[in-house]
């Protein structure tokens, strides 16, 4: 069948299962756009590129498939540099398409043109310049089949535009074609059998084990292996921020976020573990804090799919590369052998009473406003929080307001938070949101922004408008660029410099109004439960809530850069019993 490269683009999208793309077409892309028009595809018009990739975050994040965005070339597949980037630091699936100048003109300076294959090359698993239409559905069959499987990322197929213009004869590519064209992608699923039985060993002898969880778990599928593996032999978990979610906060077992802002339990039992049994999480600075001072009596367990994650940070005593979920399902079984066959579990008695101590002694705390001053963001997130429907679905942007809402918000069932985790994108969550909610529309999702995070990308609430998307925003907005202003103040003597935003420009509630959304402002504690209540009634439009808090309030705990996680910071009023945590 002959057609042209333009609708064997099109047709191969939704050969893969493609029901949605976001995107804004331009010049190059354009013939692209044309067979849309006849297509099952949903496409979603943004206002910024940046923002067609942030949705398509959001959407593969809660479900799972591979999000889709389609842009120009030039200027268009720049503005995609930062998204690519962010998912390839979390391990996202997303596919990209970007238009690209006729195959005559590459190399001349012509118009809108950009290397936009070496600009993106470290920020993607794959990407190709496609010279030729007849190579297009392979091309496609590969950008999907590698974002999805081994450590899921982010892929880019660069199409110039003679090459849509020009026929082909249609072939779609078998799995085997897909595979045999790609000899030196073979990612290693299953464990190795001898590992998986030192590990099991090793769980077994341990009197102070951890599971240390990361966002691998969820990526990999493996949250009820998790849940049995835990309950099997009674060990603790802490979940990174990439991995809230993936075992329920309100199990006996979960000890919560570790990390600079993590709770002071999960900091210490990672820190005092004789053991540490890592699953899709790769030893982040975040976590660690200064290496060397790490958790040094802890013997290491690293399972992850990305052999390179191997030894990186920090050396594993039982290195198992391959999926989370299948690695644990066999460590279960070697467990389950073992005990079968006479092995016994190590007493961790003494260790489960000492952890009990500390979730007693420091839980996480702050000061509740006093009459006339300043509503307390974690009061705001509570409120949210204990208001939310069942499944809601949580997406932040970066900063205090980040930390916070995986502080303070309960995630009981996996896919339920997203965020910017590795690259610590400003701007994430309103986007990020409406993909969210577009490829889980029967869910309620609120976005936790901050001011400075919100005026970034707020444009895209119009995407969200026309396109009918009631996404809900709560800006917890202190007129600060917050975390930076913590610095300041706890590092720099208060120094604060460029830090301070306008308290009164912009007007969010005009701004939300402006872009078709409802706006409410919310300046005190009894004005909060009516807002959010109002907020949770409105399904047919998206809703912002400015919630004006305190600009003195910090995040604790916290662990300062350059410091090891025994120099946590706490809050003032458990400052003086931080002796029990040793």
């Amino acid at each position: 069948m002959k057609m042209t490269g333009a609708q064997a683009l099109i047709k191969a999208l939704e050969m893969e299962g493609t029901e949605v793309m976001f995107g804004l077409p331009g010049g190059c892309i354009l013939p692209a756009y044309d067979p849309l028009l006849d297509s099952s595809i949903r496409h979603i018009l943004v206002r910024h590129e940046q923002g067609a990739g942030h949705m398509a975050e959001g959407y593969a994040h809660v479900t799972g498939r591979p999000g889709v965005a389609m842009v120009t070339s030039g200027p268009a597949a720049t503005n995609m540099v930062t998204p690519l980037c962010d998912a390839y630091m979390d391990s996202i699936p997303m596919v990209c398409i970007t238009g690209q100048v006729p195959t005559s003109a590459i190399g001349t300076d012509a118009f809108q043109e950009c290397d936009t294959v070496g600009i993106t090359r470290s920020v993607t698993k794959h990407n190709e310049l496609v010279m030729s239409a007849q190579d297009l559905p392979l091309a496609i069959r590969q950008a999907f089949h590698i974002a999805t499987t081994g450590r899921p990322g982010p892929t880019l197929i660069d199409i110039p535009k003679d090459v849509l213009q020009n026929s082909m004869e249609w072939h779609w590519p078998t799995d085997a074609e897909v595979i045999d064209s790609l000899p030196g992608y073979r990612p290693t699923m299953k464990g190795h059998p001898r590992m998986i039985k030192e590990a099991a060993k090793l769980i077994l002898e341990s009197e102070r084990p951890i599971l240390y969880v990361g966002g691998g778990v969820l990526k990999a599928r493996a949250a009820e292996a998790l849940l049995e593996l835990a309950e099997l032999t009674n060990i603790h978990v802490v979940t990174t921020l990439m991995a809230r979610g993936a075992f329920p906060d309100s199990h006996p077992l979960c000890l919560g976020m570790p990390g600079m802002h993590g709770n002071a339990t999960a900091i210490t039992a990672m820190q005092q573990s004789d053991l540490l049994v890592a699953l899709g999480a790769r030893f982040d600075d975040r976590i660690t804090g200064k290496v060397s001072a790490f958790a040094q009596q802890a013997k290491i367990i690293h399972v992850d799919i990305d052999p390179a994650e191997q030894g990186k940070v920090r050396r594993p005593d039982v290195p198992i590369v391959g999926d989370c979920r299948l690695v644990i399902e066999e460590i279960v079984k070697a467990i389950r052998d073992l005990l079968a066959t006479g092995s016994t579990q190590a007493d961790t008695a003494v260790w489960k009473s000492r952890v009990s101590g500390w979730r007693e002694q420091f839980p996480l705390s702050y000061e509740p406003s006093e009459p006339g001053e300043a509503l307390k963001p974690q009061f705001c997130l509570e409120a949210l929080r204990d208001s939310a429907p069942p499944d809601t679905i949580l997406v932040s942007g970066v900063g205090q307001h980040q930390m916070w809402s995986s502080q303070y918000w309960r995630f009981d069932k996996p896919y339920t938070w997203v965020n910017s985790g590795g690259l610590g994108t400003m701007g994430f969550s309103v986007p990020a949101a409406i993909g969210a909610k577009v490829g889980r529309p029967d869910a309620t999702v609120w976005a936790i922004d901050g001011d400075g995070c919100f005026q970034m990308t707020a444009q895209e609430l119009v995407t969200a408008s026309t396109e009918r998307i009631p996404v809900k925003v709560a800006i917890l907005n202190n007129s600060y660029l917050g975390m930076v202003r913590q610095w300041q103040e706890m590092f720099y003597e208060e120094r604060y410099s460029e830090v301070y935003l306008s308290p009164d420009t912009p007007d969010f509630v005009k701004w939300a109004e402006a872009m078709g959304c409802v706006g409410i402002r919310v300046d005190s504690p009894e004005e909060v439960q009516p807002a959010i209540d109002k907020a949770n009634s409105i399904d047919d439009r998206p809703v912002v809530v400015d919630f004006r808090v305190a600009a003195s309030e910090k995040v604790f705990p916290m662990v300062p850069a350059g410091f090891g996680n025994d120099d946590l910071l706490l809050p003032p009023s458990q400052m003086a019993r931080k002796e029990f945590l040793r």
